[in-house]
């Protein structure tokens, strides 16, 4: 256990751009990702975790400019001292760097804002000398030190209580090879992060046993014939919506977003762009999504091309969700971070999983009381 006093913060500015481009990653895109109109996204990820800390009696540690100080300030913060001056454009030897001075001037937890490359940064420099946590802002977010979205930052910092920490997972997944539709990941280093149940996601996990080869192939079945004429199908990554497609005999796109309608492949690999162009071409659609194993999550993790303007075009009453009964039995809440408080709040307080060919389970939804502060503005404390 460990009293907190000083926290350092490190953001990556660049993190998440790939998401809504669908690219499925920003390392080395982060031009293409900005041709494709991507705009960066891990300031207002950073601000709304960093919110409802500002009356907290803590002091803070951070990079100059983007990488921290802006957010900080954002967020009404003024006990910040600023011990590292990055580079422009920052790099990942930026991050290491200003973790590795935050911890030679001494902070009790180090807060970082990025994704599962951000982490890895991270954890080359931090090892286990403080625990880390992070703000969810990246595409691919499979490693378990981040919070389940930045709202949960706050609660998972206890507030006058010893801090109380756990070993995790640091994962790394080569972005290469997910966009080439492989899913293949390292475990890179192991830190410690917060102990906070519910807070904290857990590692994705993987199901490969026959009984769920199985189900998936029910679920697929399922989904597959009871499609309707005239209705766009958009069906997000992994292997149970694979199942769907390998059903109606389409190449589909394991960790990318297709579309269906009338039982042909009408778009692959779609970015928000190719989905919302799509669904102005037809008048009505189904989201078919599927639950990440262990982590529940159903929309922040892997899905930011599936956007609030793209959840708010089909409609939440239009979403179908599909999780294998072995992966259920590991996911006991799940979760949806669309980036959008007020359009997660609108999710009920229970989602329904098709689990098999006409077969289904209620799954609770993890709510939490979010913070709200609108007198605290960009660059100021007051409008």
């Amino acid at each position: 256990m460990l009293d907190l006093h000083t926290i350092g913060l490190v953001v990556n500015p660049i993190a998440g751009m790939g998401g809504r481009v669908g690219l499925k990653g920003t390392d080395g895109l982060v031009d293409r990702a900005r041709i494709l109109g991507a705009e960066p996204m891990a300031l207002g990820r950073a601000i709304e975790a960093l919110r409802p800390l500002a009356d907290r009696n803590l002091r803070f540690l951070t990079a100059a400019g983007e990488m921290g100080e802006t957010a900080l300030r954002a967020a009404g913060i003024t006990r910040c001292s600023i011990v590292y001056h990055p580079s422009k454009p920052s790099t990942a030897r930026d991050t290491r760097e200003a973790c590795l001075k935050c911890i030679t001037e001494g902070i009790d937890l180090l807060l970082f804002c990025g994704g599962d490359g951000t982490a890895r940064d991270v954890a080359d420099a931090v090892d286990q000398t403080v625990p880390v946590l992070g703000i969810p802002a990246g595409v691919k977010m499979f490693s378990s030190v981040f919070a389940v979205d930045p709202g949960a930052v706050e609660a998972a910092i206890p507030e006058d209580a010893p801090l109380r920490c756990i070993e995790a997972e640091v994962i790394d997944v080569d972005e290469e090879a997910y966009r080439a539709n492989e899913f293949r990941t390292v475990l890179h280093a192991v830190v410690r992060t917060l102990a906070a149940p519910g807070l904290v996601q857990v590692s994705k996990q993987v199901f490969e046993e026959v009984d769920e080869e199985r189900a998936r192939a029910a679920i697929g079945a399922f989904i597959a014939d009871a499609m309707l004429p005239g209705i766009l199908y958009v069906l997000g990554p992994g292997t149970t919506t694979a199942a769907v497609t390998l059903h109606l005999g389409l190449q589909g796109t394991l960790l990318g977003f297709d579309a269906v309608l009338d039982g042909r492949l009408a778009g692959s690999d779609l970015d928000e762009r190719g989905i919302l162009t799509l669904l102005d071409s037809v008048g009505e659609a189904r989201l078919v999504l599927s639950v990440i194993g262990a982590q529940g999550f159903v929309i922040g993790r892997g899905t930011q091309v599936c956007t609030p303007a793209v959840l708010r075009r089909i409609g939440l009453e239009h979403l179908v969700l599909l999780g294998t009964p072995g992966k259920l039995a590991m996911t006991p809440t799940l979760h949806v971070d669309t980036g959008d408080p007020e359009l997660d709040d609108a999710f009920g307080p229970h989602l329904q999983v098709v689990t098999g060919y006409g077969t289904a389970q209620r799954k609770p939804r993890a709510i939490r009381t979010r913070f709200t502060d609108p007198e605290v503005t960009f660059g100021k404390n007051r409008m």
